[in-house]
Order: C-alpha cells, then structure tokens, then sequence
C-alpha cells in the first residue's frame, strides 16, 4: 500500500493546532493572545505607567501574527475601553475633545467588528459609549446613540443587533429610576429571546435580561413572580445564581419568609452584588435589618446610602406593607427626592447638550426660556410632590395615633380584666377560707352545747347542782358565741348590700364603755384583768349611735380576750388623743401584732392565728361601721408592747350628710 506524501502530515498537523489553539479560554481565542488580553483588561484602568500599552501592542502583534481576527476585534474593542475611562475623568472643559475620541474609537471598532464578522462586539461598542455618555452627564446623547443603535438593527433586519440595543435602552432608563418607559423595551427583547432561532442569541445567558423585567413590576406581583421563576431556567454560571438569589431574596422579604431570605444571602455569601446590581448589597443589608427589626436610625442610615443607587423604590413598598409608617415615609421621601433629582439632571443635561450643538443668541434665548419653563415645572412639581408627601405624613400620623389610641383602650381593659380576674380569684380564696373557717367556728360551740345539753338532761342525781350550773353557763357562754359569729355573717352581709343602718342619738361615754366590758367580760381567760379607765368621772355626752359604738369595742375587747391568756385588758376613753373626737382605746398584753401587718387585719377573712376562733370578719366590720360614722379604727403601731392596742375614734358631731339615718 502507498504511504502518504510527507507534506500531508505537516499540513494536517498545522490544521490541528490552528483548531486546537482556541480550546483553553472563554473567548474562544489564542491563549498567547488571551494571556497579553488579560494583561490589557487588568490594567486598563491603570494610567500610571505603560503596561496597558506594552499588553495591548503585544495582542495586536500577536494577533495579527497568528491571524486571530477574533482576538484583533477584541483589540479594538479594549482600546476603546480605555479611552471611555480616561473620557470619564477628564475635566469638564475638555468634554468635547473626549466625546470626538471616543466617538473616533467606536468607529474604529465597529469598523473591524464589521469586517471580521463578530458582530457582537460591534453592538458592544455602542454599550460601551452610552456608558461613558451616562457617566459624564450627557444622557441624551447616550438615549440618541442607542435609539440610532435600534433602528440600524432594525433596519438591518439584525435580530442579535436589535435585541441587544432594546437592553441597552432599557438599562439606561432604569439608570435614571424610570421603569415604566425600559420595561416595554424589556418586553420586546424577551419576546425576541423566546421565538428566535438566531443561535447568538440562544447561546446568550439570559438570567439578567428576565430579573431585569422582574424589577419593573411592583414587587411581590404575579408578573414580577413569573420572571424570577423563568430567569431561575435560565441559571448556567455561579453569577447567573447570585443574580437570581438576589431577587428571589425581595420576593421572600416580601412574603415575611425570614428563612427563605436568609437561604437566598447564604447562596450569595461574600459575592459582591455591586458587580452584579449597583447597590444591591446594600439593599439587601437594608431588608435584613428590617425582618430583623433593627433600630429606626440604622435603617434610615440605609435608606440613605440606597437613595444612590436607585434602590429605594422597593424599601418604600417593603415598609408600607410591613406597616412600618415612618420607615416608610422617610423611604418614600427618599426615593422622590431621587427621582426629582434624576428629572432635573436630565432636563438640564439636556438643555447644555442642545446649547452647546447650537451656540447661538436666539437659540439661548430660547433655552432661557425653556429653562424658566422647566424652573416653574419643577417649582409646581415639587409644590405637588410636597403635598403629597404632607398627606402621607398626616395619613401615617392619624393611623398611628388611632393605633396607640385603640393600644391604651386595649392596655387598660386588659389591666381591669387582669384587676377582676385577680378580685375573683382572691374572692373565691377568701370564699374557700371564709367556708371553711365557718365549718370548723360553728361546729365548736354547736358541739359544746349539745353536749352540756346531753349532759342536764340526764336523771336528777346524775350531777351536783354547782355542777350543773357551770354546764348551764357554757351552754349560754357557747350559745353566745354562736351568736357573735352569725352576727358577723349578717352585718357583712348588710354592709354589702347597704342595708347597713346608722341611728344618731344622745350616747354616755362612760356608760358605753361599761356596757361594752359587762358584754365581754366572760370570754376573758383565767387570771385576766379587764378594767375602764375613764377619760372623766362625770357623764359626757356626746351625738352618736351608742349601739355601734358599743357593737365595736365588744368587738375589740373580744378579739383581745382571745388572744391574752395573761396580765391585762386596758379600755380607756380620751378627749384629747384626737381633737374633735371621742377615742377608745383597747390595749392588751397578749400575743400583739406585727407592724408590718397593721393594715392586712382589717381585711375580711384575714386571721392571723388560725388556730384561735373567729370569722376574720370582726375588724373588717368594725372599721366598715367607724366610717359610716365618720371615725376610724386603727392598730396603734407605735404601742412599745408588749400586746397590742386598737384604738376607735368616734367624731363629736357626725358629718352633715351622716345626721340623718344612713
């Protein structure tokens, strides 16, 4: 068999390395030419030595050399880059010397763009040119060049062209916080983008192009939801994934999805989402620290460094629905501060762009006028906006002091529902105890009188008379407890129901006094002395219901027989312990009363021996009839014991609204 001439070997092997030279980077281009690009993009922004200009003379040679006219299009395409950058910051008396440069360059671009056939990067020179317009102030221009940009493609019948120009468009309105006008733009290029069969196109990542319509519906809204979801289909790249979790991450703020959010900036993590929206992160920042209710002047902080990047439209809806109201006024008034300022400039750059394409005095004249027109637009614009802002501020203060008035109504019911709640459960305490108490008080001299009963009713002879004498006296003794105790039970009834009477009359002091001790002198214990010392020998009278009177120093002079199993039971009268009123004072030298308990005595049910009878009724009712009179009954705190001493004062003269029957 013949072999193959030599000089097929070499020729296929060139071919080979020609096919194969492209393989090793994203552009698709030789990797030396690659490698010298590189070196050119890193320092493109560098003016401070000649690196940018040995890599850029290094491609170019290179290129040409290896007859890579991909990477020579590049080239031209990088140059240009570099003089939008120096443009960007040149003075500003030297604009149009940069506009004509960069205008120069684009041509020069485009040119070799066209002749190698990519023509992506021809379309990509126009981006480049209306972002040096944008950035240096002349928006106009930038719209003008692009609007031209469209309608070549269109002519052209360029769907790759005219695809790109409509982002490009549209990019430049939502530069200028206008989303109404770049979402129709937006809209025409998706449609392109989903009935296509340019393969260009198809081989694009559009995962941008759909979140970017995304933004132009209100945020939470069903169309704003379809185009997340369609751009999340459209994920190829760890930017295309940052990208989309940044705008399902409003979504989920939207939806009050603490967790969702917190997956989305977890997905993020440290990227930095200004190379992919300006000012993004910190949007992102603003809306953690509003799920995470952070203090109100850290957010406005936020807000504040939002409003320049065009991001405080969607804090102002988040914090309206979040009903955060001054959050969301002060975000409001942000975002229209911007949006006037964004007007203006326009109007203005505008206005210099048209002055400086003319130049002449009738044309001046006609701008002045044009710009007292804008003036006086602005002027009512601001007059409008203002009052706008006025009726949102007295909106969200009217809503706010209903909400905190309608908070205190809420508050003090809830205190008087916690008051009664309480009232009923120390009621049905006192209930239980009062019960109980009762049980045990009733049953002891129940029992004691039918057993002394039992015992006088057996056969004569069964006792000695003395004998039977004492249980007589038991049974009367018992019977009169008895008594005392439903008499308790009865006047605490009467005073809750107010059927409790007062019946003034002419009363003796002193005759009160020794009444008062014959009634009580049987419950004294063994070795007790109970004796009166009067205030005077003689009578006094004075205007009172005696029978009150007398009902609470029994009262008192019991409840010190109960608690003194030795040494005394003092009950003096004054006149002059407290002026203007007649003062008993019962003072014992029995177990006595904590100080710090002068106070809780007096409340019904309240006993502070359960071990001694009683209904814990007695001071309560006491204290109850002394203020219908127009007196008090108090436990002298200052008494240096040992005992106690209770003291009633009973005014000489009742009060006018007393005289008569209570």
């Amino acid at each position: 068999m013949k072999q193959p001439p030599k000089i097929l070997f070499i020729l296929l092997t060139a071919l080979l390395s020609v096919a194969l030279r492209a393989q090793n980077n994203t552009y698709s281009i030789d990797d030396e030419c690659y490698t010298y690009f590189q070196q050119a993009e890193n320092n493109v922004a560098n003016f401070s030595d000649g690196a940018f200009d040995e890599a850029m003379e290094n491609l170019l040679t290179t290129a040409r050399r290896k007859q890579d006219t991909k990477a020579e299009t590049i080239y031209y395409v990088v140059k240009l880059r570099r003089i939008t950058n120096q443009g960007r910051l040149a003075p500003e008396q030297d604009r149009e010397l940069w506009n004509r440069k960069v205008n120069d360059a684009r041509r020069e671009a485009q040119h070799i763009a066209r002749t190698t056939g990519y023509m992506q990067y021809y379309y990509y020179a126009y981006e480049l040119c209306q972002t040096y317009y944008y950035n240096t102030k002349q928006s106009s221009t930038a719209m003008n060049m692009l609007m031209g940009m469209m309608r070549e493609a269109r002519d052209n019948d360029d769907q790759y062209g005219l695809w790109t120009s409509l982002q490009y468009i549209s990019k430049l309105y939502i530069r200028q916080s206008d989303d109404a006008n770049a979402k129709p733009y937006l809209l025409e290029a998706v449609h392109i983008k989903e009935t296509t069969s340019d393969a260009t196109i198809l081989r694009q990542n559009n995962a941008r192009l759909y979140c970017t319509l995304a933004q132009t519906y209100p945020p939470g809204s069903d169309s704003c939801r379809i185009n997340v979801a369609k751009a999340v289909g459209e994920i190829h790249t760890r930017g295309d994934s940052i990208l989309v979790s940044y705008y399902k991450a409003q979504l989920a703020a939207w939806d009050g999805d603490k967790a969702a959010f917190d997956r989305c900036r977890s997905i993020i993590g440290t990227a930095n989402m200004d190379s992919y929206v300006t000012g993004g992160g910190a949007l992102l920042d603003c809306v953690q620290s509003l799920l995470e209710k952070a203090p109100m002047d850290t957010v406005k902080k936020q807000i504040d460094r939002l409003q320049a990047h065009h991001q405080t439209n969607y804090v102002a809806q988040l914090t309206k629905k979040l009903e955060l109201w001054e959050l969301a006024t002060y975000a409001a008034q942000a975002h229209i501060d911007r949006l006037t300022m964004d007007h203006s400039n326009i109007g203005k750059e505008r206005l210099d762009e048209i002055s400086a394409a003319y130049g002449n005095n009738q044309l001046s004249a006609s701008l002045a006028e044009a710009s007292r027109k804008a003036a006086r637009t602005a002027i009512i614009v601001a007059v409008l906006l203002t009052l706008l802002l006025l009726g949102i501020l007295l909106f969200v203060l009217l809503h706010m002091r209903t909400l905190a008035r309608a908070n205190k109504r809420d508050e003090a019911r809830i205190a008087e529902l916690q008051a009664a709640n309480e009232k009923v459960r120390m009621a049905d305490a006192a209930k239980t105890r009062f019960v109980q108490n009762m049980s045990h008080e009733v049953r002891t001299p129940l029992n004691a009188i039918v057993g002394f009963s039992q015992l006088l009713s057996l056969p004569d002879g069964s006792f000695p008379e003395a004998e039977k004498e004492e249980f007589a006296h038991h049974i009367v003794n018992n019977t009169k407890m008895l008594t005392m105790l439903l008499d308790d039970i009865l006047n605490a009834s009467a005073m809750d129901s107010g059927g409790y009477r007062i019946s003034y009359e002419d009363g003796e002091m002193n005759f009160i006094a020794s009444e008062s001790i014959s009634s009580a002198e049987h419950r004294l214990q063994p070795g007790v002395r109970l004796y009166y010392v009067p205030a005077k020998e003689e009578a006094f009278h004075f205007h009172t219901d005696p029978r009150r009177v007398q009902q609470i120093l029994i009262n008192l002079l019991t409840n010190a027989c109960k608690h003194t199993t030795q040494g005394e039971i003092r009950l003096e009268g004054s006149l002059t312990e407290n002026p203007g009123f007649v003062t008993y004072s019962v003072t014992d030298t029995g177990s006595g009363v904590p100080a710090d308990q002068a106070e809780a005595i007096f409340q019904r049910f309240t006993k502070l021996n359960e071990f001694v009878q009683g209904t814990g009724l007695g001071l309560s009712i006491c204290r109850e009839i002394a203020t219908k009179m127009g007196g008090k009954v108090y436990l002298d705190t200052k008494h240096p014991g040992p005992g106690a001493r209770f003291v009633l004062a009973v005014p000489l003269h009742p009060p006018v609204n007393n005289k008569k029957t209570n």
